[in-house]
């Protein structure tokens, strides 16, 4: 079927792809059809409620930490030992999910596209972690980049949870909105100040006040997979997720020691000695890379690739951290440059290159401290993806700790 110019008004729905423009900056041409012939757009995730209505639906959204927090639900709900699949804009596809019936939980990270795209989902709990701008040309600015993350609570009512992070102004607002609607199941989380009747964290303790007893329930900062306070708000939101899906503390407790962490985001390779080795090849941008650099003390950094827009501007701060940063890729001069009086470095071209010589310098110091690769950058001047990127950095860590363990026997 030519859909530019079939007769679409007999059409149930058209499935669009998230990718596809539905409004900004101009909405595709078979959307425009769709739409002047009154046919529904619906996507993916839509059609999935659409097939298992009775199934339960944990959604999340936000600007960042949406994936490991989609993660981290999944593995908390698993290791209470209930049926469920996690997906969404993490990587599985939602049509490829087993039929799970009313005994099973679908873990949705939720896209602002993919949230255009949903009619009739309604989230039994709703998760937006925060929001700060993006894709502001896709939404036709920020009010709309807002409305669009605001959907993930739509049509709830009753005892449908919607968690909401409140450091950002933008989220707080949301927040206010739906409790000036009297939203009977509203649950704030916040890493900054208490949450009454939510879930906050205050030096590193998770406190859980949903039932109005402010208890103090771990110490997050002791929690290696799960670094900064990023992740601290990531954990409050799985946790208020976990209480409203009937999983007890102690449960929980125990799912947080043992979540293995995301890929490529701040995970935890190995040690040796008192060397840790951390991938954060998922930190494309400077935003991303502020938050590796502010959860550990003695940094021995590895930075560099495809530098975007403003290089490193904005980490300044975060320098004393650094005890040496080792460059690689095409921004290395630049990162050099930049540099110059904040933190030592060295250009030395490629991750392998940068691992051996970070590890001897950090060995040499006899401190210890993070061998941190979190670049800043894009991989695509030496690597076709972060994924990849974050691979061979793992196999260059791996290889030296063989090599390492050989010299010692």
């Amino acid at each position: 079927m030519d859909l530019t110019e079939a007769d679409l008004s007999d059409m149930q729905f058209l499935v669009l792809s998230p990718g596809i423009p539905l409004h900004f900056p101009d909405p595709h041409p078979i959307a425009k059809r769709a739409r002047e012939a009154g046919c529904a757009i619906i996507g993916d995730i839509e059609l999935l409620y659409r097939a298992e209505p009775n199934a339960r639906y944990v959604g999340i959204t936000g600007t960042n930490g949406k994936s490991t927090t989609t993660s981290l639900i999944g593995h908390i709900l698993s290791e209470a030992g209930l049926p469920i699949a996690v997906g969404g804009n993490l990587g599985t596809a939602v049509l490829t999910f087993p039929a799970l019936g009313a005994s099973g939980t679908y873990v949705l990270e939720m896209s602002s596209y993919q949230l255009d795209l949903i009619d009739t989902l309604i989230f039994d709990a709703a998760v937006l972690l925060n929001i700060t701008p993006d894709h502001l040309d896709r939404h036709g600015g920020m009010d709309g980049y807002i409305a669009a993350k605001e959907r993930i609570f739509a049509g709830q009512t009753g005892t449908k949870a919607a968690i909401v992070g409140v450091d950002s102004a933008p989220s707080q607002e949301v927040a206010d909105r739906l409790a000036a609607k009297h939203h009977r199941h509203l649950i704030a989380i916040s890493v900054n100040k208490a949450a009454p009747r939510g879930v906050s964290v205050i030096d590193g303790w998770l406190i859980d006040d949903l039932d109005g007893l402010g208890t103090r329930e771990i110490d997050l900062k002791s929690i290696k997979r799960l670094p900064g306070t990023h992740n601290w708000q990531n954990a409050a939101a799985a946790w208020a997720v976990a209480r409203v899906s009937g999983v007890a503390k102690p449960d929980i407790i125990s799912s947080l020691k043992s979540f293995p962490g995301l890929a490529h985001r701040q995970q935890l390779v190995r040690s040796i000695g008192d060397i840790t080795f951390v991938d954060d090849s998922k930190a494309t941008n400077v935003d991303a890379a502020e938050k590796a650099l502010g959860s550990y003390e003695r940094i021995y950094w590895i930075a560099g690739g495809r530098a975007k827009d403003g290089g490193l501007s904005g980490l300044e701060d975060l320098m004393p951290r650094v005890v040496h940063a080792f460059l690689v890729g095409e921004a290395a001069p630049e990162f050099a440059a930049w540099l110059v009086g904040k933190a030592p470095a060295t250009i030395v071209e490629t991750i392998d290159r940068a691992v051996c010589a970070a590890y001897a310098m950090s060995k040499a110091d006899g401190i210890g401290g993070v061998i941190l690769l979190s670049p800043a950058c894009a991989s695509f001047d030496q690597f076709p993806n972060f994924e990849v990127r974050g691979r061979f950095f793992v196999a260059a860590v791996n290889s030296l700790a063989s090599a390492t363990l050989e010299a010692r026997t």
